[in-house]
């Protein structure tokens, strides 16, 4: 089995049609099926499934394309690491961040590793959780950030940040009448979430928040980022639920701020990495987060106080 094997399937699995696969490889038709019947042969199992109008994998084909990317995920790593060593680097932290870093964390902590140790290369991984999990797994990552601790067997998940959960409110909307808004009135609204599917701790944590009251929340939309849910916040769209940092560092105008009544929501944020032994690396780049929470840390974000009662605005 050679490369070529495995970019060719790749191509194929992606397309799922040969004719614009060869064309994304830059090849002819004829020895990209000649090839994918090389790499079928030398597994002993057909992958994918062709007829006159379709292409489909097989069940075998689906299990291969589970671990295909990673092997071209490692291989471009290796190359990153002999490239950083070419250009002065003597060591490499691989992070991966799902559900969203809290904005103004990531700048102060890249900062201080860059600092402390600026020999150190940081190469910075968006993926979704599952994502992540299985590449701490297979040591394409070093640690992570995510804001779930269900991580299976194999991974620690230390909390390290707090924020508090926020209604994010379009200007001049009518529940800005509210200092703090009770959360029933909050779901009188349409609301814009995020993705469970890209943003899977974030959308647990918010879930279980929105489950305190018996009402059926009205989703408008679900999007894969804070930013995308500012700009609908902006726009009139719908009410957001996200991190005070978040909504504090939107560029997008016309939002506001307001706390929901009572006790404030938490979203906790997680170190991910797998558990034994950590590199020296490693254990200072978790002692540089967790300095950044405590009070004499960097740009840290305090708690609100809960209100005793809800304040409404006269």
């Amino acid at each position: 089995m050679e490369i070529r094997h495995l970019r060719c399937f790749l191509a194929v699995a992606e397309e799922l049609h040969f004719a614009r696969a060869a064309e994304r490889l830059h090849i002819e038709q004829s020895p990209l099926s000649r090839t994918i019947k090389e790499l079928e042969e030398s597994l002993g199992e057909q992958l994918f499934i062709r007829t006159s109008r379709s292409t489909r994998l097989t069940r075998a084909g689906k299990l291969f394309l589970e671990h295909v990317p990673r092997i071209f995920t490692a291989l471009q790593q290796a190359r990153d690491s002999v490239n950083a060593a070419t250009n002065g680097f003597h060591g490499q932290l691989r992070i991966a961040l799902s559900d969203g870093i809290t904005p103004s964390r990531l700048p102060s902590l890249l900062a201080l590793c860059r600092q402390e140790e600026p020999e150190v290369e940081i190469r910075l991984f968006e993926v979704p959780l599952s994502q992540q999990i299985k590449g701490l797994h297979d040591d394409l990552y070093d640690v992570g950030f995510a804001q779930s601790d269900e991580v299976g067997e194999g991974i620690t998940a230390e909390a390290v940040w707090s924020d508090a959960l926020m209604v994010a409110v379009p200007a001049r909307h009518p529940l800005l009448k509210h200092k703090r808004i009770p959360l029933e009135e909050v779901l009188r609204y349409p609301l814009v979430l995020c993705d469970p599917h890209v943003c899977e701790g974030h959308a647990r944590q918010v879930e279980r928040v929105l489950r305190r009251i018996d009402m059926e929340p009205l989703i408008a939309e679900r999007v894969a980022s804070c930013d995308l849910m500012m700009a609908l916040v902006s726009a009139g769209f719908a009410l957001g639920l996200a991190g005070a940092p978040h909504i504090a560092g939107s560029r997008e105008p016309g939002i506001v701020a307001r706390p929901l009544a009572g006790r404030s929501p938490m979203l906790t944020t997680y170190v991910l990495h797998r558990e034994g032994g950590s590199s020296d690396v490693l254990s200072r780049f978790i002692e540089r987060v967790q300095a950044i929470e405590s009070p004499d840390g960097i740009r840290a974000t305090p708690p609100l106080e809960p209100d005793p009662q809800e304040e409404v605005e006269p």
